[in-house]
């Protein structure tokens, strides 16, 4: 199996010189993201020897030595013994696989980081579902990292492209034009990005065959995986149902996701914000929640009942928007890598833009509210907070470049603006107020 060069290495590698065994890392992120693959990388590269304990497939034998905690002696001569490995004090790393199939597992990182002889690193994927942890305490000792599926630099790497990347961001720091020819050119490579998506397999599949109907298939696996992980939290469906209805609910232009014309309006609010949480801790979506009052501190105003879902993966998304129907009757392949996206697909770019913002680490927030006549809103698409003033981002499909919403909303706001920007698939270019930014430099922002 390829193994990718992923930038959080490198949050590891900092983790590992200056913590010095003071802290465990937890590495989040959805199924088949590559955290396994980045844990056992990094423990190959940076340690003299270690152990991996995959919880998935693990033995009782091993689960039971958890039980012996207490004894950190005969803990670790069992581990060695039974793993075959020697552990070296000070020079090896013991990594939980899949730490949410064993609680105590987690618990005790905070015995393991305290006796400080190894380091500890954990993975997992829906690891705050109330039944893992309700009977154990999370250990305070634990940093939390999160792998996202490959951003758009990360995919470039994974094509031997160490220059196309490092280009970009000349442009978007210098606000450079390039003109129509190059720009096609560039938004014919994003679109390859934005197809094939940022998981592992995925990618790897694409650079084997450059076949789309087989990274088709390599995307559907991986959805029908989540959505097997969906029906053991929530067997009645419910979890699966509003996953597989994103698509659907971006594309309805509506202010906020319709949970009710998804799953029916009997389930209780309660109910309804603790799926919506099962579903988010996932890492499988990017949530996006309506401020209420846009400004430096959004998280403090947001609507936690009025929101938005993107599918954490472009890739995925796109495969799931016609997940029943085969791999030729998804026109929004044929669309894009023709340059052809109708206005009614522009979703697609707008879950594009939510998992590119998110990758740069942006919490999501946006905006709503009626148009002078009251029948129907503006939206502002995606709000972000920089220095004491917000950004607000308008997203097209194509080279439109009308922004009656960005308008409206910076009249309303105009103390609290510093930029305001619309995301479209042309060059960059530059008004009295607005600076339009093709896509592929979102992550610039």
């Amino acid at each position: 199996m390829r193994i990718f060069k992923r930038k959080l290495y490198d949050k590891l590698l900092d983790w590992k010189t200056n913590r010095k065994g003071k802290t465990a890392v937890m590495i989040e992120g959805a199924r088949r993201v590559g955290k396994s693959t980045l844990a056992k990388q990094f423990a190959e590269n940076e340690y003299e020897s270690y152990v991996l304990i995959d919880f998935s497939i693990a033995s009782k034998d091993i689960i039971k030595l958890f039980d012996y905690i207490n004894d950190l002696e005969y803990f670790f001569m069992q581990l060695q013994f039974r793993l075959g490995v020697s552990l070296i004090e000070h020079k090896s790393l013991i990594i939980f696989d899949e730490v949410q199939k064993c609680p105590k597992a987690r618990q005790a990182i905070k015995h393991l980081v305290a006796d400080g002889r190894y380091d500890y690193i954990e993975t997992g994927s829906l690891i705050s579902i109330h039944k893992n942890v309700k009977d154990i305490v999370i250990p305070s000792e634990e940093e939390k990292m999160i792998l996202n599926p490959m951003d758009y630099e990360e995919f470039k790497w994974a094509q031997d492209d160490t220059v196309s990347y490092p280009q970009l961001k000349i442009l978007f720091d210098k606000k450079i034009a390039i003109g129509d020819a190059v720009t096609h050119k560039l938004m014919r490579d994003f679109r390859i990005y934005m197809v094939v998506g940022g998981m592992p397999q995925a990618v790897s599949e694409y650079i084997d065959s450059h076949n789309l109907q087989e990274v088709d298939r390599v995307k559907r696996s991986i959805i029908q995986l989540y959505e097997d992980d969906f029906y053991k939290i929530d067997p009645s469906g419910r979890i699966s149902s509003l996953f597989d209805a994103i698509p659907a609910q971006l594309n309805s232009n509506a202010s906020r996701y319709q949970t009710a014309s998804v799953i029916g309006d009997n389930a209780g609010t309660e109910k309804v914000l603790q799926l919506i949480s099962e579903l988010r801790e996932s890492r499988t979506i990017n949530m996006a929640y309506h401020a209420n009052d846009p400004g430096v501190g959004m998280s403090l105003s947001m609507d936690v009942s009025k929101y938005k879902m993107y599918v954490a993966d472009t890739g995925l998304f796109i495969t799931l928007a016609f997940k029943d129907k085969d791999f030729t009757e998804n026109i929004i392949y044929q669309k894009l890598m023709s340059d052809k996206l109708d206005a009614n697909l522009g979703y697609v770019y707008e879950n594009m833009v939510a998992q590119m913002l998110t990758a740069a680490g942006n919490r999501l927030f946006y905006y709503t509210f009626p148009t002078e006549t009251g029948k129907h809103n503006y939206e502002i698409d995606f709000l972000l907070s920089r220095g004491n003033k917000i950004c607000p981002i308008e997203v097209k499909s194509s080279g439109y470049k009308r922004h009656a919403s960005l308008d409206a909303f910076c009249q309303k706001f105009s103390n609290r603006v510093l930029q305001r920007y619309l995301i479209y698939t042309k060059d960059l270019q530059k008004d009295e107020q607005t600076l339009f930014l093709p896509v592929y430099l979102t992550q610039f922002l």
